[in-house]
C-alpha cells in the first residue's frame, strides 16, 4: 500500500490531457465506477461513504480536518465508515489499533490523538507494545485494550482487511469510496487538477464527493 505524494504526482501530472471537473464529477476522470458494487451498510436515503487511510500516511494526516468538516456538513446525509489499509499485511499494528479502538467505541475520542502522535510528537506506533503502551498513558484501561485488541471479533476483522480493500479497488490512501461504487481520491482527482496547491486539492476532492453523494441522493 502507498500513500500519495502530492508534490512527486504534480510532476508526474503536468503531462496529463485529463479535463477535471469537480463541480460535475466526470466518471473516468475525477472518479472511477467500480467494476462490481460492493454492498453498503446503510438503509433509507443515507449515503455511505468509506473513507481508506492509514495513520502513518501523511497526507491522510493532512486531509483530515477537512475531511472532518465536511463530514459535519453533509450531517444526516451520509454514514461514514473508515477502513484502515493494512499497509504491512494481516497484522498490521496500526490496522489493528484501529480496529480496537473501533470495538471499544473509542474512535471518536482518541482517532485525532493518534495522528497527532504519529505525525506531530513522532512517537512510532508501528510496534503493538509501542501501541498498547501509548494507549495505556491515553487514559484506556491497559487490560480492557489488551482484551479487545485479542478478541476473535477485532482479529478476525483484521485478517480479512486486506480482501476487503481489495475488493473496492483501492491502491492509495487517502481515498474515498461513495456508495459502494464509486471511488474518488487526491491522486485521481489530480490527473486532470495539475495542482501542487495540497488544500486546493483537498477542496477538489470533496468536491467531486459533494457531486457523488448528491448523485446517490437523487437516485435513492
Amino acid at each position: 500500500m502507498r500513500f500519495f505524494d502530492l508534490a512527486a504526482a504534480g510532476m508526474f501530472l503536468l503531462a496529463s490531457t485529463a479535463f477535471a471537473s469537480p463541480a460535475n464529477p466526470q466518471n473516468g476522470v475525477d472518479y472511477v465506477t467500480l467494476s462490481q458494487a460492493q454492498p453498503v451498510q446503510t438503509t433509507g436515503k443515507k449515503v455511505e461513504v468509506i473513507e481508506f487511510f492509514m495513520y502513518h500516511c501523511p497526507v491522510c494526516n493532512a486531509i483530515e480536518p477537512m475531511l472532518e468538516d465536511w463530514i459535519r456538513k453533509q450531517g444526516d446525509r451520509i454514514a461514514v465508515r473508515r477502513v484502515h489499509f493494512p499497509s504491512t499485511g494481516p497484522a498490521d499494528p496500526e490496522a489493528h489499533l484501529y480496529l480496537t479502538l473501533e470495538a471499544l467505541g473509542k474512535v471518536d475520542e482518541m482517532h485525532a490523538k493518534v495522528f497527532k502522535a504519529v505525525h506531530v510528537e513522532r512517537i512510532r506506533l508501528n510496534k503493538d507494545d509501542a501501541i498498547i503502551d501509548w494507549v495505556a498513558k491515553n487514559g484506556i484501561d491497559r487490560a480492557t485494550f489488551v482484551n479487545a485488541w485479542n478478541s476473535f471479533g477485532v482479529t478476525t476483522r483484521l485478517r480479512q482487511l486486506g480482501k476487503v480493500t481489495a475488493s473496492y479497488g483501492v491502491d492509495s490512501a487517502p481515498a474515498l469510496v461513495v456508495d459502494g461504487r464509486y471511488l474518488t481520491s487526491p491522486s485521481t482527482v489530480n490527473v486532470g487538477l495539475k495542482t501542487n496547491n495540497r488544500d486546493e486539492l483537498f477542496r477538489a476532492t470533496l468536491q467531486v464527493a459533494d457531486g457523488l453523494v448528491a448523485k446517490v441522493a437523487q437516485a435513492k
